[in-house]
């Protein structure tokens, strides 16, 4: 700013005499901390108070019968003193997409007055399990079943060379895949997933049941179920699915299940079960598997969950609840195409298993779908296998974090930790062995 401006500025207005980069004036700190929306003032109120002018008030149009308001229409150009004139919505004659307004709800054909709540793959749930237990009526049993556990413990089930071969596919996904200093978890994350998928396929040779099954990507779910006065409806796209031929054995027995009605399920009142849910009025109640009839691998053996979202990323308990919703909406969808969607106790229990990861941490889970009879709270209960927070390694790092010349974390794999591949493993033989 000149010295001729600044000399203008002093004489009409006192305050502007004080430099703003001296410690008398605090003009300049309180202008920097607000928020002033790029508007310059330099009036003394304005100065002071460092607000934007209020919006203008638009003045309602009225239109009285008889009366017909005199436009500049017919003139083709702006006339001052003339109301300006409305004109009907100009149609082009073919579809634009870039300038296309679609109807309203109301007068969509879809449309109706009582809403469905969604569950998609960005649903972020504040209670996280315990909101997914209330939602699909399950019980919760923390560990793994003894039948899967049994499957980790025994050595006959084991790679050769285990251990080393997943230390290789962890640094394949963390060092090798790339050459950029930190690779992004959208990078390395799905490449570790696939990497030890493809050391569980190694042992098709000994269990040939292996290879009736077939992974899927990108296929859309949906599931419709009421939960006392609401109704509910999971759908979307999720992640990684093994597909078998045959679905999986029940885990829990008739008696286990038929205790679960004595089961007086958790509340967390006072929020609401339908909190962080996308409300819609206008959905179709429809229930499908992703899958066409006559597909030879309809059951849904395990799901695979990659958090690898930058804007959407989900905390490990929103992630585990993602998991088990998507796991009872594999079930339900299933359960409604082979018993319909009258609700009842199912005579063959559906079990759906789910894997989720952020690249380090694993989470299992195994879902044993009882009954689609989910309105009241009372009866039998489904039931829900969960083993969360089981640390694959403990860093990974390209290059070592030195702090105060001292290394802190030391380049390369550390902190290897080979039970929860064991238990990847097992959920893979599942059914198979």
């Amino acid at each position: 700013m000149s010295k001729v401006i600044m000399h203008r500025l002093k004489a009409t207005n006192p305050l502007c005499a004080l430099n703003p980069f001296n410690e008398g004036s605090r003009i300049h700190t309180r202008l920097s901390r607000q928020n002033v929306a790029g508007q310059r003032f330099f009036s003394i109120s304005g100065c002071l108070c460092s607000r934007a002018p209020p919006p203008r008030k638009s003045t309602p149009t009225v239109d009285i019968p008889g009366l017909e308001r005199v436009t500049y229409a017919d003139r083709m150009h702006y006339v001052p003193g003339l109301a300006k004139p409305k004109f009907p919505p100009w149609h082009r004659g073919w579809h634009d997409p870039h300038h296309f307004t679609g109807p309203k709800y109301e007068e969509m054909p879809l449309y109706k007055e009582k809403p469905c709540y969604m569950i998609n793959q960005r649903t972020n749930m504040l209670e996280g399990v315990k909101q997914a237990l209330w939602l699909t009526k399950s019980k919760m049993i923390k560990g793994l079943p003894s039948q899967v556990l049994s499957l980790a413990e025994d050595t006959a089930n084991q790679i050769e060379n285990q251990d080393e071969r997943v230390q290789q596919a962890i640094k394949h996904a963390r060092f090798w895949d790339t050459t950029e200093g930190r690779p992004a978890r959208e990078r390395f994350c799905p490449v570790l997933v696939q990497d030890l998928l493809h050391l569980c396929r190694t042992l098709q040779v000994r269990h040939p049941s292996l290879g009736k099954r077939i992974l899927a990507e990108n296929y859309s779910l949906a599931a419709y179920w009421n939960r006392g006065a609401d109704l509910f409806q999971v759908r979307g796209r999720n992640g990684l699915l093994l597909n078998s031929q045959s679905p999986l054995p029940p885990v829990a027995g008739k008696e286990e299940v038929a205790s679960t009605s004595d089961l007086v399920l958790e509340t967390f009142y006072p929020i609401s079960p339908t909190i962080d849910l996308q409300l819609s009025h206008v959905f179709q109640e429809k229930s499908q598997t992703g899958f066409q009839d006559g597909y030879p691998y309809p059951h849904a053996h395990t799901l695979f969950f990659m958090e690898s979202g930058v804007k959407h990323r989900l905390q490990p308990e929103q992630l585990r609840a993602k998991m088990i919703m998507f796991a009872f909406g594999n079930a339900l969808a299933r359960a409604q195409a082979s018993y319909g969607t009258q609700p009842q106790v199912l005579e063959q229990p559906i079990v759906v298993q789910g894997v989720a990861t952020n690249g380090r941490t694993f989470q299992f889970a195994v879902f044993q779908l009882n009954t689609t009879d989910l309105g009241p709270d009372t009866g039998v209960k489904n039931m829900l296998w969960l083993d969360d927070d089981q640390d694959l390694y403990e860093y990974a790092k390209v290059r070592p974090i030195i702090k105060k010349k001292v290394v802190r974390v030391p380049a390369g794999l550390a902190g290897y930790q080979p039970d929860t591949f064991k238990k990847f493993l097992a959920l893979y033989l599942h059914g198979a062995v």
